[in-house]
């Protein structure tokens, strides 16, 4: 098999990933009705299997959509995708939409069967706990537009896409989403946090955020470490200007520094301590979950 051909897994078959098929009538592609997860995987482990198992069945429960695969199926797909597609460092993408339907119609349709999807892709190796070798990312803010059912990691994207290319067009990494009352909600794809004299804050989890597997594993790491004080409250715009660090997290890149915000440095424009410890922790006992 080539090296650049990935193998996928579509409807119970796993296939090369040029040569995946789906009708035009999938719900997933005309309205985005589906659901979605990704989930890393250093040296052949994943890391949070069953906790995005858990959050993408909340997901398909919100939404109504049935799959008779249990959690013992959807581990074999896995770790299939991660042997077929030559272990190491790879990112496996778990995607469910309800269906092709003859017509298209926004009701959702009876006796659908559901598209079940899987690939898997390269990632960077797992990032290690050094202030010397970890990429500090560039962000900017704006106001959240998306929809009010961020907690529902559906494959519906166009308003995280849409807030992402605007910082990305500028030169920059991420753009951090606050709310009319400027509170802080989330970043484009990632979970957002600040310190402040060794404090840790991040926004208390509600339907304008998603609720990260990466959030969830490393403040329980924290919680059992007890080194770094925890706050889970309502974090402000204001906060976020004045922090001493501010991180972001997602499952693939862990835990970013954010060096500046809106082009001003975050406090002295270093990556700070706090980020170090949190990353160390994180590296430790990220395969206990």
């Amino acid at each position: 098999m080539a090296h650049n051909m990935s193998t996928a897994y579509l409807n119970g078959t796993y296939l090369p990933l040029s040569e995946a098929r789906i009708s035009p009538l999938d719900r997933g592609f005309l309205f985005g009705d589906g659901i979605y997860e990704v989930v890393p995987c250093h040296g052949g482990r994943l890391v949070g299997f069953d906790l995005h198992l858990e959050r993408m069945q909340a997901g398909l429960n919100a939404v109504e959509i049935d799959v008779q695969l249990n959690r013992r199926a959807w581990q074999d797909i896995a770790n299939r995708l991660v042997e077929l597609n030559g272990g190491g460092n790879l990112a496996i993408y778990l995607h469910i939409s309800r269906g092709a339907d003859d017509k298209r119609d926004h009701a959702y349709p009876v006796d659908v069967k559901p598209t079940v999807f899987a690939f898997a892709s390269r990632i960077p190796p797992a990032p290690v706990p050094d202030k010397s070798k970890v990429t500090p990312y560039s962000v900017i803010t704006a106001e959240d537009m998306r929809w009010q059912r961020c907690n529902i990691k559906s494959t519906s994207l166009l308003g995280n896409v849409m807030h992402y290319q605007t910082g990305q067009a500028g030169g920059h990494d991420e753009t951090i989403l606050y709310n009319p009352r400027h509170e802080l909600t989330e970043a484009a794809a990632c979970n957002v946090y600040v310190v402040k004299d060794g404090v840790l804050a991040t926004p208390s989890l509600d339907e304008q955020k998603l609720p990260g597997v990466t959030r969830r594993i490393l403040l329980e790491i924290l919680r059992r470490n007890g080194s770094i004080p925890l706050e889970e409250r309502i974090v402000t715009l204001q906060e976020l200007q004045v922090a001493d660090e501010v991180w972001l997290t997602s499952s693939s890149k862990e835990i970013i520094p954010v060096l500046t915000i809106d082009d001003t440095p975050v406090s002295d424009g270093k990556i700070g301590d706090v980020w170090l410890a949190a990353q160390t922790l994180y590296s430790s006992h990220k395969f206990d979950f």
